[in-house]
């Protein structure tokens, strides 16, 4: 059909101010990245976390995840990374030493000096021990966005820090909560003037003194000192519920002395869920028209699997993908398909949970039905599988841990499902450490990616890689 000059003439014009239009609502579209962090949730734990929840045929929230790839996890001196500088790595693209948080590659982890009492002295890094390197967080607080960082763990703890502090021992959290306390001595100048908008978390011990039951020797009351910068604050879930987001600028929610419990242990009357917390987070982030970047950490399942205790790993790792539903389902609400929002899902390295032998399908994890956690089943003919000491063993092992038999394991011949199962068995492992001290491994992680630029989240990448990934989706 052939058009007529001024109908042309009018389509062109329609079309151009159409494209304009268009250009304009994409640059003025808040710039959202959400990154879940499960701490020490290597690829064994999430798919022992899957039976355990839904079946060998079920799927988590994680596991819908469209974008998936596998990440490095070693560090700039070790095989076997620790939090801090693998979490660093993803925050500020550089590779650095063990127990350093978001640091330059040259910088020394020094150990923390304490004094008679055990109580950690002040920052004792040293003059030109490494410089500060850029975090995503202090990329996106320069740029007008909001930021902010959930966990389970100690707001203070290694992964949380690696979002707002720099400094040479992951152990020195006096001095890495006081980064957070916006003009204080101490402060993270980099975070702006207004430093983080929400934190989220445990950790009440370092934000206190020492005649109030903290650590802090220096006698500053940093909880105070937050306050008066105009943060909220929220010091149980009846706190956190009441908070206003609409009114609340900035938000601070310490529920615990140290870390927060176990999910299975939590009391939803004191404590709120990762689920809880991550879309208070989200409420109060997301006024900002330019975009927010949090950081939420599933912390504690790192913890369980030091302990060896599994099946509090795997209700915390649970608890960590309900809290991915959660920020999924909210983001939808203002952002349906997700183009202006990425979430990224990983972990900072491995732990040496095993899945052991030819084990008969269990399904999930119910009252009086181990599951998983249970001991191994023939998967041909159904009875209990026994070692050459004839004594049973569970399905979940550990290549190290506290619980090992140091001779023959004929005595454990009377092991049940019921002992295996509870909440507080400690399952066996093949070198024996002290107690709580089973190590991380270094297998590569899995990484799963929805949204805005997740379609460049692929391949075996270096966790260094993931920063300007998320840098490049959403335009930092």
């Amino acid at each position: 059909m052939k058009l007529t000059s001024g109908l042309a003439v009018a389509m062109a014009v329609a079309i151009l101010a159409g494209c304009g239009s268009a250009t304009t609502t994409v640059a003025d579209a808040p710039r959202n990245v959400i990154f879940f962090l499960g701490d020490g949730m290597g690829m064994t734990t999430m798919t022992a976390a899957r039976i355990y929840a839904v079946g060998e045929e079920g799927e988590l929230t994680v596991d819908t995840l469209p974008e998936t790839a596998f990440v490095k996890t070693f560090s700039n001196d070790a095989q076997v990374t620790d939090s801090a500088p693998s979490m660093s790595a993803y925050m500020t693209g550089v590779k650095m030493n063990n127990e350093v948080l978001s640091m330059s590659s040259n910088t020394v982890a020094k150990s923390p000096v304490a004094d008679a009492n055990g109580n950690l002295l002040a920052n004792n890094c040293g003059t030109g021990n490494g410089t500060a390197v850029t975090t995503l967080a202090e990329v996106a607080k320069s740029k007008g966005l909001s930021a902010g960082v959930v966990t389970t763990t100690r707001v203070t703890h290694a992964t949380p820090a690696a979002v707002y502090a720099h400094i040479c021992h992951r152990d020195l959290e006096n001095d890495i909560a006081a980064m957070l306390v916006p003009g204080g001595t101490g402060f993270n100048a980099a975070l702006g003037s207004a430093g983080l908008d929400v934190v989220l978390g445990g950790g009440t011990q370092f934000f206190t003194p020492k005649d109030k039951g903290g650590k802090r020797a220096d006698g500053r009351d940093l909880v105070a000192e937050m306050k008066e910068k105009g943060y909220a604050y929220a010091g149980n879930v009846t706190d956190l519920k009441a908070i206003d987001p609409a009114a609340t600028e900035r938000l601070l929610g310490l529920f615990t002395p140290g870390h927060m419990s176990y999910d299975l242990d939590r009391d939803p009357s004191k404590e709120p869920s990762l689920a809880e917390m991550t879309t208070k987070a989200m409420d109060v982030l997301g006024k900002n028209k330019k975009g927010y970047f949090l950081m939420v950490e599933g912390g504690r399942i790192d913890h369980a699997l030091h302990e060896t205790t599994a099946r509090k790993a795997l209700q915390d790792t649970v608890a960590f993908d309900n809290a991915i539903k959660a920020a999924l389902d909210k983001a939808r609400v203002s952002d349906p398909d997700l183009k202006n929002t990425l979430i990224v899902v990983t972990a900072d390295h491995d732990h040496t949970l095993v899945l052991n032998g030819y084990a008969q399908r269990t399904g999930k994890t119910d009252a009086g039905k181990p599951g998983v956690l249970g001991l191994l089943k023939n998967v041909t003919s159904g009875l209990l599988e026994k070692d050459l000491d004839g004594a049973p063993y569970t399905i979940i092992g550990f290549g190290n841990g506290e619980s090992r038999t140091q001779a023959s394991r004929a005595g454990m011949a009377s092991l049940d499902d019921n002992t295996v199962g509870a909440n507080t068995y400690h399952q066996e492992a093949v070198i024996r450490v002290s107690a709580g001290n089973e190590t991380h491994g270094g297998t590569d992680v899995f990484l799963g990616a929805i949204g805005k630029g997740a379609e460049n989240f692929l391949g075996t990448i270096d966790n260094t890689k993931v920063f300007s990934l998320v840098r490049a989706a959403v335009d930092l």
